[in-house]
């Protein structure tokens, strides 16, 4: 999975359909994210010495990472994302429709340089 926190995404599939927000949280085990604005609850809560007056709150739950795209910074559409390697052996996110770079994934390593 190549979403981190705080980057902007897109639902592209269930009730927040076409809703953009930022990553708050990655759950890599289970393969899900928490998106601000997405998949909202709200939580009941009993009266308690930290919440003294109870009442309810309203808060993001986790989506699957496979309903979410990451949007691409140029077109500012939902892109695919891609991996590649730079002349000088950098590892290197991109998006597939801009082909403009992401992230860098890895420091330049001499085995993937170009020859």
């Amino acid at each position: 999975m190549y979403i981190r926190k705080d980057d902007v995404v897109e639902v592209i599939a269930g009730n927040s359909r076409g809703t953009r927000g930022k990553v708050l949280r990655v759950l890599k085990a289970k393969n899900q994210v928490v998106v601000q604005g997405v998949n909202q609850v709200y939580r009941h809560l009993k009266p308690s010495k930290r919440n003294p007056q109870g009442g309810r709150i309203q808060k993001e739950m986790p989506v699957d990472a496979s309903n979410v795209m990451l949007v691409d910074p140029i077109a500012n559409k939902p892109t695919r994302v891609g991996i590649r390697y730079l002349a000088d052996g950098t590892k290197e996110l991109y998006a597939k429709k801009s082909k403009v770079r992401l992230r860098t994934l890895a420091k330049a390593d001499p085995k993937y340089a170009a020859k």
